[in-house]
């Protein structure tokens, strides 16, 4: 059982690590614009579904393990940032052929699971889990994994509703503003341009840490 007295400032936190500017977001802000509401949506979902990773190794102790061992941190968000520059080069590609504002649009278990990477490279996410959360577990209070667990579940369903919030509010301004085949195209663009840059963050990140 969680410490209820640690919740306020517990959400508090949660909340304001949620809404700080950050990979996770920025993806589903791009991925809405250029793709439409479904797809803002379901990088929701696919975010919190790696929240679901990084909740489970908080409780079996993993995410201290990962703390401990900074080179695992790096080259988690190295292999993030490769993914995040696959994905703005092949977005860029296609936005730049012809035709690429009827192209076929990936499937809903592909916009899911690149959801699901990004977050589990987020190191924003990484750090929280393995150096933030543990303070906000209390003796006395029940098994630490279990209080990890609840922690974790209660920060996975403040990020959800604020990434669906993202998606929803992103996915309709990209509906309104892609009223064309240049509009399309051109929200393609912004998405690729968007991916690079968040994987030169991610890289940069792993580089300064070293």
């Amino acid at each position: 059982m969680v410490d209820l007295a640690v919740l306020p400032a517990f959400l508090l936190a949660a909340f304001l690590v949620t809404v700080a500017p950050g990979p996770d977001n920025i993806y589903i802000v791009a991925v809405a614009l250029d793709r439409g509401l479904r797809a803002g949506m379901l990088s929701a979902v696919g975010m919190a579904l790696g929240m679901v990773v990084h909740v489970a190794a908080a409780a079996l102790g993993l995410a201290v393990l990962l703390r401990t061992a900074p080179g695992a941190l790096i080259v988690v968000q190295v292999l993030g940032a490769l993914y995040l520059g696959w994905l703005a080069v092949s977005t860029l590609r296609s936005a730049g052929t012809p035709g690429a504002a009827a192209r076929v649009p990936p499937s809903d278990g592909r916009i899911l699971g690149r959801a699901v990477l990004t977050n589990l490279s987020n190191p924003k996410v990484i750090l929280f889990f393995a150096a933030f959360l543990p303070q906000f577990t209390r003796d006395g209070h029940g098994p630490l994994p279990v209080q990890m667990l609840t922690l974790g579940l209660i920060f996975l369903a403040v990020g959800l509703g604020w990434d669906s919030v993202v998606g929803l509010f992103a996915g309709r301004l990209g509906g309104a503003l892609a009223g064309g085949g240049r509009g399309a195209t051109a929200l393609s663009v912004g998405a690729g341009l968007t991916f690079g840059v968040l994987a030169l963050l991610l890289l940069s990140q792993a580089l300064w840490s070293r």
